[in-house]
């Protein structure tokens, strides 16, 4: 069953409107539409009031929705900053010293600008460049 059946169904046997669950959750009448239509999904907070509403656990409201599984996904990029022995801070680092110590004139601030840019877009870099070479052999 998708996660916007069971929605459907759960405030259904609360004898709950639309309207009243979507006071309820503080959200729009349309968001909660949305939701039990498969149009859209609620967040992981909404996810939550959802289950704690309806006296279920996270894991029996989306179990069943496979598709809703997919799309959650844990964002890794986001400790990579935390992780002094990241490549790309590691080498956004040196460019930036590089472009602050060495007197190159003008070029010192470019170089400067790419070692920060390196340093907080370094994955998204590598993946374009991968995906740039694996469409350069597939031309081929």
């Amino acid at each position: 069953m998708e996660l916007g059946e069971q929605l459907q169904k759960l405030r259904e046997q609360k004898n709950m409107s639309r309207e009243e669950l979507a006071q309820e959750m503080n959200v729009s009448r349309q968001a909660v539409y949305k939701w039990e239509n498969n149009k859209g999904y609620p967040d992981i907070e909404n996810l939550i009031k959802l289950s704690d509403l309806y006296n279920i656990t996270l894991d029996e409201l989306i179990k069943g929705d496979h598709s809703f599984q997919k799309k959650i996904v844990i964002d890794k990029k986001k400790n990579n900053i935390e992780d002094l022995s990241d490549p790309g801070f590691l080498v956004g680092i040196i460019l930036v010293f590089v472009g602050l110590f060495l007197d190159l004139g003008t070029f010192s601030a470019g170089i400067t600008i790419l070692g920060f840019l390196t340093m907080f877009f370094y994955e998204d870099f590598k993946q374009m460049l991968w995906t740039i070479k694996k469409d350069f052999k597939q031309e081929k």
